[in-house]
């Protein structure tokens, strides 16, 4: 059965012969606002899910990878219809006037602050949103897993893209006595991917602009430099770099921090790690690397963020079964697969009943007679029975 065909819901004694089901509809238009760090997939797969679900959309991609606006303006309305899936391209004045016009829904990807802007302009026509925003995801390191491997994957993850990458690792969490260990296999790892001096290496990417280049080596002022550091601001190169003895004050704590610089905040073990994850606001990602599953249940349990995942970086997001959404303020909806036509649907409700039995109905019209309401409660009574006792766990 399709996603866009009728879904039978359970009957209850009054609704077994009665038609009960859900019907997904189009919401009419959609808006889709895309971001700069992947503009293609955080844009195009929104969209599909809009298509999907019988939607017409206005395709808004970031005005800072310009060069993928222009392509995507270009070749877009070669395979959609440009009537009801028009490109706008253009900067911050575009964007608010589309804001203004009234849609059925907002698909924004981006940062909290023009997250707020994009709600607040939404609300003026009570349009619901989805907002998939980011937020200073922690990673965890269990003293007694395999640091090698882990080390390895964070690595990756973290600086794959530059480190522009919102379900990046922002920070690690580890005990004081690893975290030498940890940084000396961070830079093994560097050195494996990237060689000796990434500057020069095809596979290490580049800061997308000037402007963002400035606002992450000023989150580097006052800690203190592990790994890498150099920076070329006519290139717009930072180096993969680890910080070391960070603390939650530190400059580097203040947002987040999406580019190549990797900071890490000593714990005295899980207890003060979740705390310390709790105390701040709600992540994309927590990651989590420990051999010990109870360990990683604890996080799971004791923690909230959009999705959790143990062992690796970044991968729950290739799994389209998987909801990809934040919670608080990394976000709001999710999307993929099922989960972004379900978003970008009206799931109406449909109850068709028949113009017959209606002696049945007799008991809820008035007057209320002691007989009639006699049978209610026996009824009521008979969908709710008396609480038993517990279970000895």
């Amino acid at each position: 059965m399709g996603q866009s065909s009728p879904r039978p819901v359970e009957k209850t004694l009054l609704t077994i012969s009665d038609e009960v089901y859900i019907r997904p509809e189009p919401l009419g238009v959609v808006l889709i606002i895309g971001a700069w760090n992947y503009p293609w997939a955080v844009t195009l797969k929104p969209l599909v899910g809009a298509i999907a679900a019988g939607n017409a959309a206005v395709i808004k991609p970031s005005e800072i990878s310009s060069h993928s606006a222009k392509l995507m303006e270009d070749l877009l309305p070669l395979y959609l219809d440009k009537d009801l899936y028009p490109v706008v391209t253009g900067g911050v004045t575009e964007t608010q006037e589309l804001l203004k016009q009234r849609f059925d829904h907002i698909f924004y990807t981006g940062n909290c602050t023009v997250g707020k802007l994009v709600m607040q302009a939404a609300a003026q026509h009570l349009t619901p949103v989805s907002l998939e925003l980011g937020g200073k995801s922690p990673c965890f390191i269990d003293k007694n897993c395999d640091l090698n491997v882990a080390c390895r994957r964070i690595t990756w993850g973290k600086f794959v893209n530059c480190g522009q990458t919102c379900i990046a690792p922002d920070y690690i969490l580890c005990e004081a006595s690893i975290q030498s260990r940890v940084v000396e296999e961070i830079r093994k790892c560097i050195k494996e991917f990237y060689t000796e001096d990434p500057k020069t290496f095809k596979d290490y990417g580049r800061i997308v602009n000037q402007r963002h280049f400035r606002r992450v080596v000023a989150l580097m002022e006052g800690s203190t430099v592990a790994l890498g550091g150099d920076r070329d601001e006519s290139q717009c190169y930072i180096a993969p770099t680890v910080l070391k003895d960070v603390t939650g004050t530190s400059t580097v704590m203040t947002e987040e921090i999406f580019g190549p610089v990797l900071p890490i905040i000593t714990v005295s073990g899980l207890d003060e790690a979740i705390g310390f994850i709790n105390e701040r606001e709600k992540p994309l990602v927590v990651y989590v690397f420990s051999h010990d599953k109870k360990l990683i249940r604890r996080v799971i349990t004791e923690t909230s963020s959009g999705a959790l995942l143990a062992n690796d970086c970044l991968v729950h997001a290739t799994v389209s079964a998987l909801p990809f959404g934040g919670v608080g303020n990394s976000g709001m909806g999710c999307y993929q697969g099922r989960h972004g036509f379900d978003r970008l649907s009206h799931l109406r409700s449909c109850l068709i009943k028949k113009l017959n039995m209606e002696a049945v109905n007799s008991m809820r019209y008035p007057p209320h007679t002691a007989k009639k309401m006699g049978w209610h409660a026996s009824r009521t009574r008979a969908k709710w029975p008396p609480l038993s006792p517990s279970p000895p766990l």
